[in-house]
């Protein structure tokens, strides 16, 4: 990993008062930026919505319409795992975005179900997932054109859906991609909190703090595999 820093890099020391006044100050523009992200979810909520064909997707136990992957839930959350074929690990973004959920049932207390699915072959899916140690209900699209329908062709990016159903008719409310994504990771979050941030050099950051190539401090597939997967301690 190549790191540009000072090893002696350090936020400046100040008395409390000092310290309470700027922390005061910062908490005027974290309060803002709450209230814009409210005001975006209530426009989000306000959105069209388009029908969506009667996919057939594969899942552990055989073909399964898109339909019936809600469960007894009216609302999905979608997220399109990059594969590349023949690829002995995937993505690294993807596998270290998707490890981070392993706890989803509070999502189900409203009314809704998240899950994977990718446009790998269901057995080779199947065999990723627990590679990685991957908790979510895993379905693949290689026989559908599912994925390319909804922004992650074969061997193209990754992407977040959201849909809608009433009985059996299933509708598209919400897509993103790239950054998009970031939101729905706890992650980042928590990296953004801390006084050095990401250290990727497209962070702004006082001189002398620590950066690093972009993506350099992500945690590979293998790192991921190795921590959660199959024979993990």
């Amino acid at each position: 990993m190549s790191t540009s820093s000072n090893a002696n890099a350090l936020p400046p020391v100040v008395d409390v008062p000092t310290w309470q006044k700027e922390l005061a100050a910062l908490r005027v523009r974290e309060k803002a930026a709450t209230r814009e992200l409210d005001a975006i979810a209530a426009q989000r909520r306000r959105l069209p919505m388009v029908e969506m064909p009667d996919y057939v997707l594969e899942g552990e136990d055989g073909p399964v319409r898109l339909a019936e992957i809600f469960g007894e839930h009216p609302q999905l959350i979608v997220y399109s795992h990059m594969w590349h074929e023949g690829a002995e690990w995937q993505c690294g973004g993807c596998t270290g975005f998707t490890s981070q959920f392993t706890r989803l049932a509070g999502l189900e207390k409203f009314d809704a179900r998240f899950v994977i699915v990718t446009q790998g072959p269901i057995d080779e899916a199947l065999a990723y997932k627990r590679k990685v140690g991957n908790k979510m209900t895993w379905y693949s699209t290689a026989n559908s054109t599912f994925g390319g329908d909804v922004g992650a062709p074969p061997n193209g990016g990754f992407a977040v859906n959201v849909f809608l159903r009433d009985g059996d008719t299933v509708y598209r409310t919400w897509h993103t991609d790239g950054r998009g994504t970031e939101q729905l990771s706890y992650l980042f979050p928590l990296v953004d909190v801390l006084p050095y941030g990401r250290q990727e050099e497209w962070q702004d950051s006082p001189d002398g703090w620590p950066q690093s190539p972009t993506y350099s401090r992500w945690a590979s597939s293998q790192e991921i595999a190795a921590a959660y997967g199959e024979g993990a301690n």
